[in-house]
């Protein structure tokens, strides 16, 4: 075999290759490096620039008032029960009354006549009752006696007749005698059954009726004129205050004469006439403040009464407030401010107009969510200044975007600055 013999390669050689790639790496390196701040610099680019600020609530606008009257609760006509000439008046109009109090009396004379006269057909017939009750007691005695008698003279005349029919059976006795006999008991008997009868019917006929239906009669034209003897003072039906009084001394008033009207003064209401959105600024509450200017402070009033359908007349819905009024300090007629939403209604959650966004009929406001924004839909409402009342949306505390929103797009992501 032949041996080819081979020349080694020298390390000096070697060495300069070694060289040469070090140097490829390090300029490689050096590249890389070059680049990273035009990197850096094209994703700074990409995240933008915003401020922000925490949702808070406003004060959007003053309480809503509305105009309302001051009503009594109840008006009640005082209609005379009796006439006759006015003889006192004790009440004027706008005085206070009670239920009960005599407000004017009407003269009584002719009325106590009348009482007197009755009084004395009264004793009258109570003395012609007495009178033939003790007849009727005397004629029935009188009648039972007569019986009696009848009864034993009939007893006498029986057994004469039957000693004539034994005489005549003996020949001692006439026919004549015997007839004469019997017609005598005959009528003996017919006497008794008449007096039986007479004593029977006495019984059983009330002939007292009369006198006792007269009796009844003149008790209850005195108990009629006792109510109108009562009547003759006319009376407060109600507590309240009279507003109409049309009576002077001396008229002369006919019974359901309407002598005055009286106004229920605790409770009173107050009323008003609403909008359907004033109407609804209310519907569901209980209760609403009032004030009267420069008389009664803010109050609270009971709601009684709030319509649910709209006047066709008036195109409002009704509204009746019932307040307690035992100082009376609330009288018909007063202008009052009702607050149809209170202070705390008006504090609601606001932004600065300028951060909304429109679109169209649509408008929106970017919240920050971590570190990127959210698009929020929102419904507007009022408008104060530079603020805006949001209905729903966003809520309070939430960190809404008040620079730089006119660029950004939903889920951006920001860089918050101050």
């Amino acid at each position: 075999m032949k041996l080819i013999a081979t020349k080694s390669i020298p390390n000096s050689v070697k060495l300069a290759g070694a060289v040469l790639i070090s140097a490829a790496l390090l300029a490689g390196c050096s590249t890389a490096k070059q680049a990273e701040p035009f990197l850096a610099s094209a994703n700074e680019m990409l995240v933008k620039t915003v401020k922000a600020a925490p949702i808070e609530k406003k004060t959007i606008s003053a309480p809503t008032e509305q105009v309302a009257e001051v009503v009594s609760s109840l008006q009640i006509d005082v209609i005379a029960k009796a006439g006759g000439d006015v003889q006192e008046i004790l009440k004027k109009r706008g005085d206070s009354v009670v239920k009960g109090d005599v407000i004017l009396l009407l003269d009584q004379t002719d009325v106590l006549l009348q009482k007197d006269k009755t009084q004395v057909a009264l004793a009258s017939s109570q003395e012609q009752l007495t009178k033939a009750r003790r007849d009727l007691e005397d004629g029935k005695v009188e009648l039972k006696n007569g019986i009696t008698k009848l009864e034993l003279t009939l007893t006498d005349a029986e057994k004469s007749y039957n000693k004539k029919r034994n005489d005549y059976d003996m020949g001692t006795a006439t026919k004549n005698d015997l007839e004469m006999a019997e017609t005598g008991l005959k009528t003996l008997r017919l006497d008794l059954d008449n007096t039986r009868n007479k004593l029977s019917t006495l019984e059983k006929t009330n002939s007292l009726a009369q006198l006792d239906q007269a009796i009844q009669t003149a008790n209850l034209s005195l108990r009629e004129i006792d109510r109108t003897i009562e009547n003759m003072s006319v009376k407060a039906n109600a507590d309240g205050v009279i507003t109409d009084f049309p009576v002077e001394t001396g008229m002369t008033i006919s019974p359901e004469f309407n002598t005055a009207k009286i106004q229920m003064m605790d409770p009173i209401k107050i009323k008003a006439e609403l909008t359907e959105t004033a109407a609804s600024l209310i519907r569901g509450k209980t209760e609403l403040s009032f004030y009267v200017p420069n008389t009664i402070d803010r109050t609270k009033a009971k709601v009684k009464y709030l319509a649910d359908v709209m006047s066709a007349q008036s195109q409002s819905y009704s509204l009746e407030l019932e307040v307690p009024n035992a100082d009376r300090k609330l009288k018909p007629g007063m202008k009052a401010q009702v607050l149809l939403t209170e202070e705390k209604d008006e504090v609601v959650v606001a932004v600065p107009s300028l951060t909304v966004v429109r679109e169209g009929s649509d408008t929106f406001v970017y919240v920050l969510t971590g570190d990127q924004v959210e698009k929020r839909k929102i419904e507007l409402g009022r408008l104060k200044e530079t603020y805006q009342e949001v209905l729903s949306g966003v809520k309070e505390g939430e960190q809404l975007i008040i620079s730089g929103q006119h660029q950004l797009k939903d889920k951006d992501k920001v860089k918050v600055v101050q």
